[in-house]
């Protein structure tokens, strides 16, 4: 569920809304073409540091003083990896979560290793915890457990989970405690639970990622994956890769700070200060 703030009053959104289709003939080349030139350009331009997971280090955002400061904390929705040990090097408090490990959790220096799951549903009542080889936890849960209200960092790559995923990140507005995104696509199929026909499924993928501009992330990075099946939706559509990985760096307090040194100073006649 997303709470929307209008004119002090709260509406509750239950799913996501769908942006309208890409041409009135509801086909999947249109609908592949606008997304897939969506994911590929970037809408800021910022400073990128490592592979192809690239960190946006640009000094106008938050990441880079809070490394410098020790203050940062990563989340990563996957085992750990070489992008998650240089930032654990580089003194952030890092939290990978594995359901494979044998014990429930793992420490080595700035690094935690968690057998939890992350889902995008409740835990199923009907499974007795003890058969589950691992819990299983919505982000929101997780965060809460842990006391963490804030993530600089989440990379999000569960192999065709992600849409799902972000779909509840959205609706229960995870995404406010989270600095950046850094999220693996992959497209060769629709994904878990995501239902209809091959445009509708485009569709659906492309209202995520304009849900993620709404809360004021822009994509700064955007990697196509050379060495992956050019499939799309089971089909070889363009020789389009079947994987991207995508940086979304949240922007609202730095656009909120140009908007207001644009009204003071380039809009200084129409600026009145108390």
């Amino acid at each position: 569920m997303r709470q929307v703030t209008f004119a002090k009053r709260k509406i509750y959104i239950w799913k996501i809304w769908l942006e309208p289709w890409a041409a009135e003939t509801r086909g999947l080349q249109e609908e592949a073409d606008r997304f897939l030139r969506y994911i590929s350009t970037p809408q800021v331009q910022a400073q990128q540091h490592h592979g192809s997971w690239l960190l946006c280090l640009d000094r106008r955002f938050s990441l880079a003083q809070r490394i410098v400061s020790k203050h940062c904390r990563v989340y990563s929705l996957r085992s750990d990896d070489a992008l998650e040990r240089l930032l654990a090097g580089s003194g952030c408090e890092v939290h990978c979560f594995d359901p494979s490990i044998r014990r429930a959790h793992l420490q080595e220096d700035n690094m935690w290793l968690h057998r939890l799951s992350v889902d995008w549903r409740d835990p199923n009542p009907a499974v007795p915890i003890q058969r589950l080889h691992s819990g299983s936890k919505k982000l929101a849960a997780i965060l809460s457990h842990f006391g963490h209200r804030q993530v600089d960092v989440l990379k999000v790559d569960l192999e065709s989970a992600e849409w799902k995923i972000l779909e509840n990140l959205i609706l229960e507005q995870v995404l406010d405690s989270v600095g950046l995104l850094l999220l693996e696509l992959h497209l060769q199929w629709a994904g878990f639970e995501v239902g209809g026909d091959e445009p509708s499924v485009v569709r659906y993928w492309f209202s995520l990622l304009r849900e993620l501009e709404r809360a004021h992330f822009r994509l700064y990075h955007s990697y196509s994956d050379p060495s992956k099946p050019r499939l799309f939706l089971h089909r070889n559509l363009r020789n389009t890769s079947s994987s991207f990985t995508l940086g979304w760096e949240f922007t609202h307090f730095w656009e909120n700070l140009h908007n207001w040194w644009l009204t003071k100073y380039f809009f200084a006649p129409l600026y009145i200060e108390n």
